[in-house]
């Protein structure tokens, strides 16, 4: 059984306002629990007044934090990782409004490399988690729709995709930390946490470059 988990970082806005990048971060492992584990840990380490919104996020904690978190993921042995940079100054204007293609292509790319890479073994159950975040209903269906059949297109294992919250599925913390350390080394160009996991990133892709 292979345990993958999804996250975002950036957004899909074309304002002065918005991420210049828009990126997916996958972890795969065959421990299902090995990250909740490293998330119990470092929230264990905090102090009582840090705890009270219940759940960590990379972006709203403190850089000792964020290091101890990447720092024990990267010591974890079956952990890889795979990313999708969109560079979304390179997107050409017709499709700048269509974000739902635009959301399904990139997240479509990721999935795609997973297989050409051949991390998953022939017929390998996978189980994928996604953070459910603040998707609309119509949004998120049509997005597990055209994941499954893409994942279907591509092999015979059985595949099923869940939807979560971070608050309940620690695991999806853990890999919030890595992809904030991805899209802070493009969107700040700030190396400093990316080098902590980068021994763990097994296929980096930049999309329009």
């Amino acid at each position: 059984m292979a345990y993958i988990f999804l996250d975002e970082s950036g957004d899909l806005g074309f304002k002065k306002s918005s991420s210049k990048w828009f990126l997916f971060t996958i972890a795969i492992m065959s421990d299902a629990r090995a990250l909740e584990r490293i998330v119990k840990k470092v929230w264990r380490s905090l102090k009582k007044k840090h705890k009270r919104l219940g759940e960590l996020h990379a972006s709203r904690e403190k850089d000792i934090t964020r290091k101890r978190m990447l720092k024990q993921i990267s010591e974890v042995d079956d952990i890889k990782v795979l990313c999708v940079i969109l560079n979304k100054q390179k997107v050409y204007v017709d499709l700048q409004n269509q974000k739902n293609y635009l959301y399904n292509y990139t997240a479509n790319i990721i999935l795609d490399r997973l297989h050409n890479k051949e991390m998953l073994k022939l017929k390998e159950p996978i189980n994928l988690f996604i953070d459910r975040k603040d998707t609309k209903k119509r949004l998120r269906e049509n997005f597990i729709r055209y994941l499954t059949d893409s994942m279907k297109k591509r092999r015979d294992g059985s595949f099923t995709i869940e939807l979560h919250s971070s608050h309940e599925n620690k695991s999806l913390q853990a890999v919030d930390f890595i992809s904030w350390a991805i899209f802070r080394k493009y969107e700040q160009g700030d190396y400093e946490f990316y080098e902590i996991i980068k021994n763990k990133i097994v296929d980096e892709r930049l999309l329009f470059p």
